[in-house]
């Protein structure tokens, strides 16, 4: 039986669908998870335990646990595990993206730098020191302009803002949280820098690709409907195929398959951000790792000779092992996701009108995972959602329609925290 390590973290969302897609495949699946190697298993998965924050440890931790029986692939899930899984593949004489392109893609700072460098469009940028003085800082930007950490994702931390006092406001705001515990407990030097971009306007699209030894495939583009133009860039609607004409979608993949190369991405998944303003296609982020969170279950593939229906994290495991994935195309109707978004801070005590919502036309489920008690954080310093909506349609517009006739008829119920008085 083949054996493919999954990196994750403790409590990502896709790991029960990599199980479910290996036991179907038939395949082993390790798990490595960032957790405290004194606990026995705590979540009974009998992972690996690894520390993100120290690669060569974890890398050494992976190889001696594998033992004589290496793993014949490596898949990483989010982001900070993306390095050590690269470093992993290499020490295994695995295909996989290389180490310092991995580095690249997971931090905007370098990304930013090697895409200017090869002369693709992009925002104006400009680094900065988290302990920098803003107010000294401001005098002179471009407003608007968007400020945002250099290593976090899903658009924490990220902030338009259209003047000088606005700017300070928000630098501080991103202080707070780039020194906040949870973000402090990464350790990464990358929390100490922050971006300052040039606003640019446009139409935002997500795409899912695949590099299978230096060729790029897209899986798919998803076009993101609901405007993302601040002041925070909270995502809520993926559908796919994109709506837009052939040629656009043509130079949107044309230009990430460019980004990525110029990246150094070779072999894996590869997640990209992008907007389109004035035809010119802007690459915002290339990320080494496919779509996160539960979003993935929006995408299904078929078999081109088999006529087989498979999940997203079926086609990487089989990528991971060898297989081209040029078998394989995304299903032809289409599909779409919801990220449910958090309407205020506070905490959550239950949901009402999920079997509605269920019952809407092109449902296909609605996922919540925000749990009874748990305090909801909103973007900018939120990192979840409240759940998830999938829906399916025999077009584009169809599938978004479902999405938000669904969420119309989801009540949550938030209590407002209630400040200590001393």
């Amino acid at each position: 039986m083949a054996r493919v390590l999954l990196l994750a973290t403790t409590t990502g969302y896709q790991t029960r669908a990599f199980g479910e897609a290996a036991a179907a495949l038939g395949v082993e699946l390790v798990f490595a998870t960032d957790r405290c190697e004194v606990l026995e298993d705590p979540w009974g998965d009998g992972a690996i335990a690894v520390r993100f924050f120290d690669e060569a440890a974890s890398v050494r931790a992976i190889l001696e646990a594998a033992g004589d029986r290496p793993f014949d692939g490596v898949v990483a899930v989010g982001d900070r595990p993306t390095v050590i899984a690269a470093q992993v593949a290499r020490a295994l004489g695995l295909p996989g993206h290389s180490p310092e392109a991995a580095a690249a893609a997971r931090d905007k700072r370098l990304t930013r730098e090697r895409l200017n460098a090869a002369g693709l469009p992009g925002p104006a940028y400009r680094l900065v020191q988290i302990e920098d003085d803003p107010r000294v800082l401001a005098p002179g930007l471009p407003f608007p302009c968007v400020i945002k950490p250099t290593a976090l994702s899903a658009s924490r931390g990220v902030m338009r803002v259209d003047d000088e006092e606005g700017f300070a406001r928000a630098f501080e705001r991103l202080r707070m949280l780039l020194r906040s515990p949870d973000v402090r407990a990464e350790r990464s030097p990358a929390h100490e820098w922050v971006l300052v971009e040039e606003f640019v306007a446009g139409r935002e699209f997500a795409l899912e690709g695949l590099l299978h030894d230096g060729a790029f495939r897209t899986l798919a583009l998803f076009d993101k409907p609901d405007p993302l133009d601040g002041p925070f860039f909270e995502e809520t609607i993926y559908v796919t195929p994109s709506s837009s004409n052939e040629l656009l979608q043509d130079r949107v993949a044309s230009t990430v398959a460019r980004a990525a190369s110029v990246i150094g991405l070779t072999h894996g998944p590869v997640h990209a951000e992008c907007r389109v303003h004035g035809g010119r296609v802007y690459v915002l982020e290339v990320a080494a790792r496919p779509i996160g969170g539960l979003c993935a279950r929006a995408l299904r593939f078929e078999g081109s000779v088999s006529g087989a229906s498979i999940s997203f994290e079926e086609l990487l495991l089989r990528h991971a092992l060898g297989d081209d994935p040029d078998v394989w195309r995304r299903e032809r109707r289409a599909s779409g996701v919801m990220m449910i978004p958090i309407p205020a801070r506070g905490v959550y005590r239950g949901v009402t009108g999920v079997a509605d919502a269920q019952r809407v036309e092109g449902v296909d489920a609605v996922i919540i995972t925000a749990k009874p008690d748990q305090e909801l954080i909103p973007l900018p310093e939120g990192a979840s959602y409240l759940g998830f909506i999938f829906a399916h349609g025999a077009r584009t517009g169809e599938a978004e329609r479902s999405l938000r006739r669904a969420h119309a008829c989801l009540r949550f119920v938030v209590d407002p925290n209630v400040p200590m008085i001393r």
